[in-house]
């Protein structure tokens, strides 16, 4: 289903955001980078010729002939999801929407020339009305960011890494490309979570959505503020050794943690940005071409310094003291490696074997932030 019109949309109970530009809710490091790439020359040209090697059009096929497409006759209750929120991000042509058998929730938006939207029976099955809808708001953002371009590229790149592993460093080489798309699209994930924010307009059923991807269909046994308070144990908790795994963990996966998730959606959903687009005043599509680059760029460092000097995190609390100059950064390595000194990690009955920090401040989080 592809249309170029909104009519008979649902009711127009949420704020909608005409002309507005992918900027307003792009993470600061997804936006650098696109609007980095947009502003390359003859980058689309590039990238078309690249789509003649991608299985796009097989892509295409294979969902046509082998999944449900969302229409006033399928998934009925889906298509108004999907129109009202191409309505509410002002996207004019709606992408067509398929629904895949498959009991992994899962949502994805891929396509080099349309972006074409897929959505999983396990994700459809468990979330809600309202969870769902926030969902299908964040593949629409996706879908308006150009996301999909990216998603495509990366899905070939992985699925070439595999069929290149023989050749002597052949793999290593596309695997650092992949390594680095990963990155990208984790940050891009933060951003088109934002996008179903303001589809869905509903914090707290963004929220429920991304804490049943965690743990499944099991609300009565969940609680939203414990499952964001687990986010802010994950990011304080341990020592240095612990902040190194943390990025090994992450490293393979597209999608950044849900927990992690969820507490940074919260904590942007409560800026200041975020009320702003609410009252309507936001960036608009028609200025992105006199966007600056150097200005993007300096909102990602500055976004990366606050994420340093704010973080709770062992390893980014070093680097905020490497970085302000404090002294005596030998012992501070030792203490934190150790988990000795004061400050530092003292272990379970004093025997030295749990990484699991103890400051003062960092004994147990209460249900806080999401």
């Amino acid at each position: 289903m592809t249309e170029d019109s909104h009519e008979n949309v649902p009711s127009r109970q949420r704020r909608r955001f005409p002309g507005i530009s992918s900027r307003a809710y792009e993470h600061p490091a997804d936006r650098s980078a696109l609007v980095a790439l947009r502003k390359l020359t003859g980058f689309d040209t590039v990238f078309k010729a690249l789509s003649g090697l991608l299985p796009e059009r097989s892509l295409r096929l294979l969902f046509l002939s082998d999944s449900v497409r969302v229409s006033d006759a399928q998934f009925a209750h889906l298509n108004d999801m999907l129109r009202d929120a191409c309505y509410i991000l002002d996207l004019e042509k709606v992408p067509p929407m398929y629904v895949k058998q498959d009991p992994q929730p899962n949502a994805m938006c891929i396509g080099m020339d349309e972006p074409i939207i897929v959505v999983t029976t396990g994700l459809v099955e468990l979330l809600d009305e309202e969870e769902m809808r926030a969902v299908v708001g964040h593949e629409v953002g996706h879908a308006l960011s150009g996301h999909s371009v990216y998603r495509t590229i990366l899905l070939f790149l992985t699925n070439l890494a595999v069929k290149v592993a023989w050749i002597p460093l052949g793999n290593v080489a596309i695997m650092a490309i992949v390594t680095a798309l990963r990155e990208w699209f984790r940050k891009s994930e933060l951003s088109a979570d934002r996008a179903g924010l303001l589809v869905g307009q509903d914090t707290r059923a963004s929220m429920r959505c991304l804490m049943k991807i965690a743990g499944g269909n099991h609300l009565h046994e969940m609680n939203v503020d414990a499952f964001l308070a687990q986010a802010d144990e994950y990011e304080k908790s341990g020592d240095l050794r612990d902040s190194v795994l943390k990025i090994l963990n992450v490293l393979p996966r597209t999608h950044p943690f849900t927990a992690v998730r969820a507490a940074e959606l919260k904590k942007w959903s409560e800026t200041r940005e975020f009320q702003r687009i609410m009252d309507g005043h936001y960036p608009r599509r028609g200025e992105d071409k006199d966007t600056s680059v150097t200005d993007s760029f300096r909102e990602s460092a500055s976004h990366y310094a606050d994420t340093v000097r704010t973080s709770k995190d062992p390893l980014m609390k070093l680097v905020g003291d490497i970085a302000g100059g404090a002294g005596d950064l030998g012992g501070k390595l030792r203490d934190k490696f150790t988990g000795g000194g004061s400050g530092g990690s003292s272990a379970t009955g004093g025997d030295g074997t749990s990484g699991r920090s103890q400051d003062p401040e960092e004994g147990s989080s209460g249900p806080s932030k999401g």
